[in-house]
């Protein structure tokens, strides 16, 4: 049986870091293979840093910065994935006038390697999303959105596996329910199914079937709600049983750092989230020994 140990220490423990501030080098423990998880969501089609003026987020962001920052931390550990957790459209006049082929010609140039779809991601419809899949260098995963009666079948996988330095990781995406949320005009004929019932199979597929030892949720399900009937990170961490991270996105929530949340078995899996607009970068980074027992740290880092 693999064990999971999730483990903090002063330095998961920090709030932001700066490029200037605080070594990045995390990849610490020694006699264990590190993989590094990189993540955003809800970037929003924040192209540019906010101005020096702006009143919460001065000088902060841009996919200049993010770039040079993601391309530090792939020299000190090659393997590291980079993800996204929706929401990569819609909030700048790049978006209006572009339609999202700049966000995408962008992100493969930043060579992500996947990423979940947002409800934003449809504004422009179904077709504008089709329209945009060849700017794409990168896997689009959603599990619970079937798209088999629209233009963009055969366009999105419910997973990807990615083989770093003998790690298999399994990543998998969630979208939120769209009726309600999104013009149906704009989402067509695409069906939504439960996300805790899909993400409970497909995480037991990845486990058992495709023998991942690192399953991540690529989640737009929103982190928590006072609703507890609705789904959220929360809820799908406790009612599910082989997720070991769930990279979520939708409700613009800032942590710090993952916070680690049971699941049905009462075994720890971690829940982060970056806030929005591009102005932090998730980091991740896991450990495994011989055995493939894990240990992790994870911080936010200012961008």
């Amino acid at each position: 049986m693999k064990r999971r140990d999730f483990v903090t220490n002063s330095f998961a423990g920090g709030s932001y870091i700066s490029m200037g501030g605080l070594s990045l080098n995390s990849c610490n423990f020694q006699n264990s293979e590190c993989i590094t998880i990189l993540h955003t969501n809800d970037v929003h089609s924040h192209i540019d840093p906010f101005p020096k003026t702006h009143n919460s987020f001065p000088n902060m962001g841009g996919i200049a910065r993010r770039a040079t920052l993601i391309q530090k931390i792939r020299k000190e550990n090659p393997y590291t994935l980079l993800l996204d957790a929706g929401d990569i459209f819609q909030g700048t006049p790049y978006f209006n006038f572009y339609g999202g082929e700049l966000e995408f010609k962008l992100m493969s140039m930043l060579k992500y390697d996947a990423a979940t779809i947002g409800n934003h991601d449809f504004d422009n419809g179904i077709e504008g999303l089709l329209a945009q899949m060849p700017f794409a260098k990168f896997k689009l995963l959603s599990a619970n959105y079937d798209f088999t009666n629209t233009v963009m079948n055969g366009f999105v996988e419910p997973y990807n596996t990615f083989l770093l330095n003998g790690i298999k990781i399994g990543v998998f995406g969630l979208g939120i329910k769209l009726a309600g949320l999104v013009v149906k005009d704009l989402f067509k004929e695409t069906a939504y199914h439960n996300p805790i019932e899909v993400a409970q199979d497909i995480s037991i597929l990845l486990k058992k079937e495709e023998e991942c030892d690192l399953v991540i949720c690529l989640s737009h399900l929103g982190y928590s709600y006072q609703d507890a009937e609705k789904p959220s990170d929360l809820t799908l961490a406790a009612n599910t049983d082989n997720i070991d991270l769930i990279i979520g996105g939708h409700t613009h929530t800032f942590l710090d750092k993952p916070v680690i949340r049971q699941n049905r078995l009462d075994k720890s899996v971690l829940v982060n989230q970056v806030g929005c607009y591009g102005i932090n970068l998730g980091r991740i980074d896991f450990y495994f020994d011989s055995e493939k027992n894990i240990k992790s740290e994870g911080i936010s880092i200012s961008v």
